[in-house]
């Protein structure tokens, strides 16, 4: 049997007043009674804070949250301290439910705020939502808080709960492989085909729920490698192979990596050093040469690599084996993300594994690209969202010279900015959301890539000035690991990620004025 829930008395303020020394401290927060008595000599903050004479047997609400997080108050250590409510009042701060949306301004994108409208959003997207948000909030934000810090692989748990309700299937966008699958929020009953009723927004509301976790190097070990890495294994593997791997991936069972950057060459996909070579009889090629930054590399099984042969490149399924061998490489985001350095070492693999046609890679590569950069998009924007809620709450809670922070012009100013920015960047994505829902995979490469290109550029550079303005907003803490600035400091620190990963940004850049150039009429002047 579970013990008897604690009865808590109703007390006057004046009662509360009465116990305010040593030995025998109360405190008030929000209406809520906490006896301190035994827990003031063990306070991280030490004794004489909390024997202040505006906290001791005091309304204590404004000094705790300039100081701690609300979350303090919910862990079992902490809530059991709680003796009792002041009499004739009721608590103000109201913590948020799994798969409830926030009410702080600019912290939910337009369409899903109370009175605002979008073309782009069915009802269909409205229940995925809701039911990714409540699974997010529920299964993967706490192990993604406890992966993080600890840098283990993403617990099998998470993987099965997201592998029974198809998640990681619909992360790979609208197609065949989604036919005769019950997909999460029950797209499955508006048609007896549901693959053509899954849109680009409905994969864009799973990308953007899933990077609420506020953890960047977990949003990556949460099979970041396979949205990568799987693609072209469904687009230009055989049916063999499909029948065999694929299957057990969207399982959660196993494992994949894009293996393509090098120490030789990133962006330079032409200046891969990794070469395949056929054997004499024509039935292997053998494998060697290295691969680095290579996400999800150290627990994957399988791995998506990009070889030189001897007409270009060739790009080959190659299953973890002999002569494979990962390495852990420590980023400045968490070990949970499995970054890998691989060699190959004279690696024996069929014919029957080349993805596409041999020296015929570099389309595999590039076909591969719009979507991932769109992929990182969705969470580049939902990520800067996340920290403008942080910082309006910080703002109005703080006080300083006798205000609220937010009082201050020069924090508006800051936070007018970071509205601006995710705000343009949330409706440019949805554009090109649009966009891509209207067209070909031929015709997206050749009228969106540079445009992809462009936003995450633009998406990239802002989340980096969101998080200088964040951390001059929260000062100290914005570069402290814990406690109140705790997601600004890892923002901080992990938002140069989106940046480099997928295309740096003044190479994408690049590509989208190149593409554009290549519209320009001969005809125009000025």
């Amino acid at each position: 049997m579970s013990a008897p829930a604690k009865q808590l008395k109703t007390l006057s303020r004046e009662e509360v007043a009465k116990h305010n020394k040593p030995g025998d401290l109360w405190v008030i927060i929000d209406a809520k009674v906490y006896d301190l008595s035994r827990f003031a000599s063990l306070h991280p903050g030490g004794l004489a804070v909390l024997l202040d004479e505006n906290v001791a047997g005091q309304d204590a609400t404004d000094v705790f949250y300039q100081l701690h997080r609300h979350e303090v108050l919910l862990k079992p250590g902490y809530a059991r301290l709680q003796v009792g409510v002041v009499e004739g009042e009721e608590p103000e701060v109201k913590v948020l439910q799994a798969g409830e949306i926030s009410k702080v301004p600019y912290a939910e994108p337009t369409w899903l705020t109370p009175g605002f409208s979008s073309p782009y959003y069915k009802e269909s997207h409205k229940a995925l939502q809701k039911a990714m948000r409540k699974f997010t909030d529920e299964i993967v934000f706490p192990d993604a808080q406890a992966r993080e810090e600890d840098g283990k692989r993403i617990s099998q748990s998470v993987l099965d709960a997201m592998a029974e309700m198809n998640i990681h299937a619909m992360r790979l966008g609208p197609g065949k492989h989604l036919k005769g699958l019950k997909l999460m929020g029950g797209i499955t009953d508006l048609d007896p085909h549901p693959f053509t009723q899954f849109d680009y927004f409905h994969e864009l509301v799973i990308n953007q729920e899933l990077m609420r976790v506020k953890a960047r190097g977990y949003a990556d070990g949460m099979l970041g490698g396979m949205v990568i890495g799987l693609p072209p294994v469904l687009n230009f593997g055989s049916e063999k192979l499909k029948q065999e791997i694929v299957p057990q991936v969207f399982a959660g069972k196993k494992f994949i990596s894009l293996a393509i950057s090098e120490a030789f060459a990133g962006s330079d996909v032409a200046g891969l050093r990794c070469t395949a070579t056929k054997t004499e009889d024509g039935k292997h090629y053998i494998v060697n040469g290295t691969k680095k930054w290579i996400t999800n590399g150290t627990f994957s099984d399988y791995f998506t690599v990009g070889c030189r042969t001897d007409g270009g490149l060739t790009v080959l399924l190659i299953p973890r084996g002999e002569g494979v061998e990962t390495t852990q490489i420590k980023t400045s985001y968490s070990t949970t993300a499995g970054t890998a350095y691989i060699t190959f070492d004279n690696v024996k693999v069929p014919v029957e594994n080349v993805l596409g046609k041999e020296n015929d890679g570099l389309r595999v590569i590039l076909s591969n690209f719009n979507h991932e950069r769109w992929v990182m998009c969705c969470g580049s924007v939902r990520s800067q969202r996340t920290i403008v809620e942080e910082c309006f709450k910080w703002a109005s809670q703080r006080k300083v010279f006798g205000k609220p922070l937010v009082a201050q012009a020069v924090i508006r100013a800051k936070l007018a900015n970071m509205i601006s920015r995710v705000e343009a960047a949330q409706n440019w994505l949805e554009n090109i959301t649009h966009q891509m829902n209207n067209m070909s995979y031929k015709e997206q490469s050749s009228k969106i890539a540079g445009q992809i290109g462009l936003l995450k550029k633009f998406c990239t550079s802002t989340g980096q000035e969101t998080a200088q303005d964040a951390v001059q907003i929260f000062g100290g803490r914005g570069i402290t690991k814990t406690g109140m600035g705790r997601f600004i400091q890892h923002y901080y620190v992990t938002v140069p990620f989106d940046a480099l990963l997928g295309g740096a940004e003044d190479v994408l850049g690049d590509l989208g004025v190149r593409q554009a150039m290549r519209q320009m009429p001969n005809s125009a002047r000025l």
